[in-house]
């Protein structure tokens, strides 16, 4: 894979697969608080999301990096899970940080945090309601903000494009000093090429199991079409068997 998109990006960490993430279940009790899919605070997950955290804030020392885009080459590659334990990752850190779900097609981030989706980014770009009535906190998680997608738009690609949705996300940056976009695969619709261009850098998520080498390159072309900046891949569903002493060493603590 790493043949795909060359040496100048790098494989920021592996995100190993967790018994029962596919539920979304929140962290149980004697978990980090916010981390979803049931992982433990030591365990590789966990960890791999706070190495990724720490490349990403030594990619850019003298310009840290304030908004990302996380999308991947299809669905199914755990880009939106991913993005969501990022995000928290970034908070637990002390970083005032918003998830904002751009997949206003296939929204999932309102599900995972268990919050209401009657408004969202589709309601705030549509004038319909106001950002501090579609922004949510989440409930346990300090320093973590959701922006749901809202109610399924006619026109996704042409709201993540507006004058409006520029200053939205301007705001955003003023306002909070990390901003994570879960978007949908750029080879399925425009959405994501329509706002790479606008964040500081794209992170394309790829299965180690379910992932298609040549969707994964696309995705990488029309990214890199449109300007923007891929930061790297976080390579995903790594089982922990193949690790060998390292997933040992975590399991213990």
């Amino acid at each position: 894979m790493a043949e795909a998109f060359g040496a100048e990006h790098q494989n920021l960490a592996l995100r190993y697969r967790s018994s029962g993430s596919e539920r979304f279940r929140a962290a149980d009790e004697g978990h980090e608080a916010g981390f979803l899919g049931g992982l433990q605070s030591h365990s590789p997950a966990v960890e791999a999301y706070r190495l990724v955290r720490t490349n990403l804030q030594y990619l850019a020392v003298d310009k840290p990096l304030r908004s990302i885009m996380i999308t991947s080459g299809l669905p199914g590659e755990g880009k939106s899970l991913t993005a969501a334990n990022l995000a928290l990752s970034f908070a637990n850190a002390g970083k005032a940080t918003v998830l904002v779900d751009a997949d206003m097609r296939r929204p999932v981030q309102s599900a995972l945090f268990g919050l209401p989706n009657v408004y969202g980014l589709s309601a705030v770009l549509a004038g319909s309601c106001t950002l501090e009535e579609a922004l949510q906190p989440v409930p346990r998680a300090k320093n973590l903000w959701v922006l749901p997608a809202g109610p399924t738009p006619p026109n996704p690609a042409e709201l993540l494009g507006s004058r409006r949705a520029q200053e939205l996300f301007t705001g955003l940056i003023n306002d909070y000093e990390v901003v994570i976009y879960d978007t949908p695969p750029p080879g399925m619709v425009a959405d994501p090429l329509v706002l790479a261009p606008q964040v500081d850098g794209v992170i394309l998520v790829v299965s180690a199991e379910n992932s298609d080498y040549v969707q994964s390159q696309k995705a990488k072309e029309a990214l890199e079409k449109v300007g923007a900046r891929i930061l790297g891949v976080i390579l995903n569903d790594v089982p922990l068997k193949r690790m060998g002493y390292y997933a040992r060493y975590y399991r213990r603590r």
